[in-house]
């Protein structure tokens, strides 16, 4: 995406004659969904632009309004839209995540939408909202005249499947096994294996899978789509999808990858004398000796994996560091380590290893020295914070979007992926030696811990000025203000 023939500087931006514009977000649930949202708008804080945030009541965890508490702390200027959803009956939905719950929730409360928009002061001159409301927030957006874009959380190879796979159903319906969904060959990019779609994908009844065919539909009418991406990272879905080669006619799509941090209030509850303690332990380890181990914020093993991830992470020879979660949702996860563990697993890697349940300033501790790899659910958020640390990534996908994430990461030369390693809905146990062996596999290869160190330069590279992620975020703001 070429910068206009005479770029202002953002601060060029900021002043003039323009009207600063009011930009709503409408986010939705979970921390990887937040994450963006929150980033984006701490870029925009210093850029001459209003913004109110929905803040959609009650969350699904503790972690997500802590996430909303610290972001108003640290943005005053931000305005807090408290919106309460509808009660649903979860009864007409059969053992389906609660996030995907919480989304439909959400879909089914977005009217309430319309009174926010209308009577704000000043006017909403343009709204962002997440991928998962896209359907029910573009009509909205369309009938008051509000120019409406999509923030998409995740890579631009799932954005391209998005895009892709509501037209992929319709050819199904023609073929010889209609609805029976099998590998997906999305135009420019490359072909997806039906055991890495998401599961729910593979059954069009499902929640999530309407939800997805919905959105995926919906987009072409987006007057934009941001995604927590670089070019460089991902140049052949970017291509396909802004060639048209996926789907004719799609919305301009504006890279603006990796996010920068903020500092958030909401990490406070793990400061002070836990995060001392830890910078005091990685300093004193080897430099890239350290195995960073975390699944994210809605991944929880089942108790015999968390033992085989422990008895790995024992005997694997290497100090670690592991957030251990044993619950999908926060509120839920009162299990004492020690009792998760086992008798004296504490005691026996006391000095090598530690284990927390806390928050961990995750994208800072990616980039202390001592830190030697990631060992990752596929979450792309955690992806592009380990690209941008230089640190090779282990991707054992868990659930959702994780495998086609890791196929970008393998893609991409930012890390390694154990393709027969368990994963959703399946019973099959990882046993410890073969994450062992996989671990040291990973830490010994230097032909990928090369190409990590390639993928962070141009990570910099990308957000730097002039780079491909800075002029779209100077272009895309430049829109917003009527300036481009």
């Amino acid at each position: 995406m070429a910068p206009p023939p005479a770029m202002q500087s953002p601060g060029e931006l900021d002043g003039g004659a323009y009207d600063a514009p009011h930009v709503l977000f409408i986010p939705s649930a979970g921390i990887g969904h937040l994450t963006p949202v929150f980033r984006v708008i701490a870029g925009f804080s210093s850029r001459g632009i209003d913004v109110s945030v929905v803040t959609v009541l009650p969350t699904v965890s503790a972690a997500e309004m802590d996430y909303f508490n610290g972001l108003f702390a640290d943005y005053p200027g931000v305005r807090r839209v408290d919106m309460h959803l509808l009660p649903l009956d979860a009864s007409e939905f059969t053992s389906e995540d609660p996030f995907f719950l919480r989304w439909e929730a959400l879909r089914r409360s977005v009217h309430l939408l319309r009174p926010i928009i209308t009577n704000a002061a000043p006017r909403i001159t343009a709204i962002i909202t997440d991928i998962t409301l896209t359907s029910c927030v573009i009509p909205i957006a369309k009938e008051l005249d509000v120019p409406c874009h999509v923030l998409f959380p995740t890579a631009a190879t799932m954005l391209s499947l998005n895009a892709y796979y509501p037209g992929y159903l319709e050819q199904l319906k023609g073929g010889p096994a209609p609805g029976v969904v099998g590998d997906v060959d999305i135009p420019g990019v490359f072909r997806v294996p039906r055991s890495a779609l998401p599961p729910a994908l593979l059954d069009v009844n499902k929640l999530f899978t309407k939800q997805f065919i919905d959105n995926g539909r919906e987009m072409v009418r987006a007057d934009g789509v941001l995604v927590n991406t670089f070019d460089a990272v991902e140049p052949a879905p970017l291509t396909a999808l802004r060639g048209g080669k996926i789907v004719p006619g799609y919305p301009p799509v504006y890279t603006i990858g990796p996010l920068k941090s903020h500092a958030t209030k909401a990490g406070d509850k793990a400061g002070g004398a836990g995060d001392a303690l830890l910078d005091e332990w990685l300093g004193q380890q080897r430099a890239r000796s350290v195995v960073y181990v975390a699944f994210g914020n809605r991944s929880a093993a089942r108790l015999d994996q968390i033992r085989e991830i422990a008895a790995d992470l024992e005997a694997c020879g290497y100090p670690f560091l592991w957030v251990l979660k044993t619950t999908k949702v926060d509120r839920e996860d009162d299990a004492e380590l020690a009792e998760v563990l086992g008798d004296g697993y504490l005691e026996r890697v006391k000095g090598r290893g530690t284990v927390t349940k806390g928050w961990v300033e995750q994208e800072a501790l990616l980039k202390h020295p001592a830190v030697g790899m990631f060992v990752s659910h596929g979450g792309w958020n955690s992806a592009l914070e380990a690209s941008s640390a230089g640190v090779p990534l282990l991707v054992w996908p868990q659930l959702g979007d994780h495998r086609v994430n890791a196929m970008a990461a393998v893609s991409a030369g930012i890390g390694a992926w154990a393709e027969h390693w368990s994963w959703d809905g399946e019973d099959t146990l990882v046993t410890g030696q073969d994450i062992a062996d996989k671990v040291k596999e990973v830490m010994a290869d230097e032909k990928l811990r090369a190409s990590v160190a390639v993928a962070r330069k141009e990570a910099a590279k990308a957000v730097a000025e002039g780079g491909t992620s800075y002029r779209n975020m100077h272009d895309f703001i430049a829109k917003l203000k009527g300036v481009a």
